[in-house]
């Protein structure tokens, strides 16, 4: 029988509220009496704090507190490396670093106060970019490093604070089997996650001593954790409640302004709103790293890759962030979805005097994957292959090992290459002058972590969805709320969800790694086995029929030429019982792989991994470089498509924010400063700058996912930057090798100088 509710394009869950204007955000939601919350953020880069008078900001009308460091607990906090603290105490790492916190009655008074707090600063040496920070003897952003807390695993040193290795083979024999090696560089810029609405927290404590947040964070739960950490209670006590996110992106994941909301909040006895400005956002938030690549690949003269040896440092600010977890994911996209026998590959996180950076959407994902797919299309064309052959040549197929060593399964691959080839016109790679095609693949993980649902059946036969997720604006809990529909033979819109509420909610690993759909719905698919366990058995006493003669279907227990309803059923049991609940929970199970292949390695293994391939059709103006996108198809293997149009949702916002990545969007520092502050300078695409882009849906099932499926949110933003850089390779035959790839950039590579 065909499924009914999945694998079928319905309607998001959440888009009336959306689209009506009804549904409220993080940065909608107030309170009465509430208070407005502004941060003073730091002018240096890095200096030594030498005195804050907020004397003067206290005295003014309407302010109700102000807060430096020493009014709150001495506290660091951080996830795999905790080397932060709320509010700068000793000195300043970047410029935007927080240093104080006011409460007021209107915001003008509020900027007014962090305009009269008095600060000074005595500079210290600034450590602005990579190659200062891994010098020998460069001034260290944080001498107290090894004082810190952190997990075990962690390989740190001076202003690394991490490094993960694959190790696989012997990469010098390899290379000695080598015909010709190849060796390139590669920088990538940090860029902004480019979400709508800013960071956003309303705090307000109760009599009793619990706080509740309400924040557009990503993952609830782990700000529950870390808010008990800093305010130095029991996270029983801690109520983070998530109304709205308008976007994320994986810039949402770590606690923004929920802890000073809080802490401004308990200091006044009033609730206090805390709202980012774009300005902070683009100067003090969690962008993605910038990096520097070098890769070094042996291969035969027939396009055998026989060793590589690869190394990417992040720039990830002056806090680790989700820096750790970066470097070590790197190294997997660094091998690439490749058969390659002899591996070496590093991924440095290393500090520098910038903004703490953190996740955004595939983190890692479109560094490495620029440098290793625009250096597989400059290899092809040295030994004269097809750039497509070359890749299909040495791609990975069902049962073969990733690089460290795990057996790979449901390997879409190569069909995502030929249809993505096929739909762009491979054959015609360079139609006129000045015209040029691209490919790029890759491959990705469907993040783990628990996920817990409660499901109710209602005496309406109504259906009530209980999860500690977020929805994020992926339609991911439409998507989990279509595998319960379908597994109780009920209709999407009987289903109503109640999300990400750390007191109402079961726990919940959080809307990220393109893990929602995923494992929500396979939570769902729990619940609803002791559902059916529970229903089969009152349907069998109501009917007089065997239980296992009965089966769900059309909204009731049907068997034998009978059949009642699930209203029918909740009623009985609400009469008789507690009620038809259920509570399901879904871990994924752990990837197998050699741990003698890697050495402090945070992510070792990807888990049911998604494959694709990008391809690009686009024209260069030799005069002005200036690059314009005629086509766009990405093939893409979403193991089983759960709501196929959701996906292709997903895939051409992946691929926007990949291309403004790939074309134009840079945070530009000078002296330790940001330049382009505002979304004016800041150049994000709009629709207008966009191709159509043309989504190909392939299925090879997981073992694992609801249906097959497989994690779709995050890989569709990895490959355009390498696409755009072989297409315009193709197209004028210049080699970009920095991102963004901008006009000015190939303009000055086509008269043969280097942009600076």
């Amino acid at each position: 029988m065909s499924p009914r509710v999945v694998g079928h394009s319905l309607p998001r869950m959440d888009a009336p509220g959306k689209v009506t204007g009804t549904a409220v955000y993080a940065s909608d939601f107030a309170l009465p009496g509430m208070l407005h919350g502004k941060l003073l953020r730091s002018r240096e880069p890095h200096a030594r704090l030498v005195r804050i008078d907020a004397a003067r900001a206290r005295a003014l009308p309407g302010v109700r507190a102000v807060l430096t460091a020493a009014d709150v607990p001495d506290v660091r906090y951080g996830g795999a490396l905790k080397d932060e603290t709320v509010l700068a105490r000793d000195r300043v790492r970047y410029v935007g670093q927080p240093v104080a916190a006011v409460a007021a009655t209107t915001r003008e008074a509020a900027e007014a106060a962090l305009a009269a707090i008095e600060v000074v600063y005595e500079p210290l040496p600034a450590v602005l970019d990579l190659e200062a920070a891994l010098a020998p003897g460069a001034p260290l952003i944080h001498e107290a490093w090894a004082t810190y807390a952190a997990i075990p695993i962690l390989h740190r040193e001076g202003n690394v604070c991490h490094r993960a290795r694959i190790v696989v083979g012997d990469v010098e024999r390899g290379f000695a089997e080598a015909d010709r090696i190849f060796e390139h560089r590669f920088r990538t810029a940090m860029v902004h996650q480019g979400y709508t609405e800013p960071r956003a927290a309303v705090a307000s404590w109760d009599s009793s001593g619990q706080v509740t947040v309400w924040s557009n964070t990503q993952l609830p739960f782990e700000i529950q954790n870390t808010l008990a950490e800093i305010l130095e209670l029991a996270p029983s006590k801690i109520r983070v409640i998530v109304p709205g996110i308008g976007g994320g992106f994986g810039g949402k994941l770590r606690i923004g302004v929920e802890h000073v909301a809080a802490l401004l909040a308990r200091r006044t006895g009033r609730p206090v709103r805390v709202l980012t400005t774009s300005e902070e956002e683009l100067t003090a938030a969690y962008p993605r790293q910038g990096t520097r690549v070098e890769l070094r690949t042996g291969v035969t003269r027939a396009g055998r890759i026989t060793a590589k040896e690869g190394r990417i440092w992040f720039d990830t600010g002056a806090f680790a962030g989700s820096g750790p977890g970066v470097a070590s994911v790197a190294t997997l996209v660094l091998a690439g979805p490749y058969k390659i026998p002899n591996l070496l590959l590093e991924g440095y996180a290393v500090y520098t005097n910038k903004t703490n950076c953190g996740s955004f959407r595939a983190p890692s994902g479109p560094q490495a994957n620029f440098a290793v797919e625009s250096q597989m299309d400059m290899i092809a064309d040295a030994l004269g292959l097809d750039p497509l052959e070359f890749r299909l040549q040495n791609i990975v197929r069902e049962g073969d090992e990733g690089p460290t060593g795990q057996v790979l399964a449901g390997v879409g691959l190569e069909e995502c290459l030929r249809r993505a080839a096929a739909a762009i016109g491979w054959d015609d790679r360079r139609p006129a002058p000045g015209r040029g095609k691209g490919l790029a693949c890759g491959w990705w993980t469907t993040t783990g972590g628990s996920s817990g649902v409660y499901v109710k059946i209602n005496p309406d036969g109504t259906v009530a969805l209980n999860t500690g997720a977020a929805e994020i604006g992926t339609a991911a809990l439409t998507g989990a709320a279509q595998v319960l529909a379908e597994e109780l033979g009920v209709d999407l819109a009987d289903i109503g969800v109640v999300s990400a509420d750390t007191f109402a909610t079961p726990f919940d690993f959080g809307a990220q790694g393109s893990r929602t759909a995923f494992a929500v719905g396979n939570a769902c698919r729990a619940a609803v086995a002791d559902l059916r366990r529970q229903l089969v058995g009152l349907a069998a006493a109501q009917l007089g029929v065997p239980a296992d003669a009965l089966e769900l279907r059309d909204k009731a227990v049907v068997g034998a030429g009978k059949r009642v309803t699930l209203a029918e059923l909740a009623r009985l049991s609400q009469a008789s019982g507690g009620g038809l609940i259920a509570h399901g929970t879904f871990i994924a199970p752990p990837t197998a792989y050699d741990a003698k292949r890697v050495e402090a390695h945070v992510y070792p293994a990807f888990h049911s991994p998604s494959f694709h391939a990008h391809a690009v059709d686009l024209s260069v103006d030799r005069e002005t470089g200036e690059i314009t996108l005629h086509r766009y198809v990405v093939a893409q293997d979403v193991g089983f498509a759960v709501n196929p149009a959701a996906i292709e949702g997903q895939i051409e916002g992946g691929v926007a924010q990949g291309l403004g990545q790939a074309l134009s969007e840079e945070l530009v520092y000078a002296e330790g400063r940001v330049l382009n502050p505002n979304l004016t300078d800041y150049k994000m695409p709009t629709a207008l700058d966009l191709p159509r882009i043309e989504s190909i849906l392939v299925q090879h099932p997981s073992a694992v996912g609801p249906y097959g499926a497989k994690g779709v949110g995050e890989p569709p933003n990895i490959e355009p930057p390498a696409a755009v850089a072989n297409a315009v390779a193709a197209a004028v035959g210049v080699r970009v090798t920095t991102l963004p790839i901008t006009a000015e950039k190939v303009a000055l590579a086509l008269s043969g100088e280097t942009a600076p």
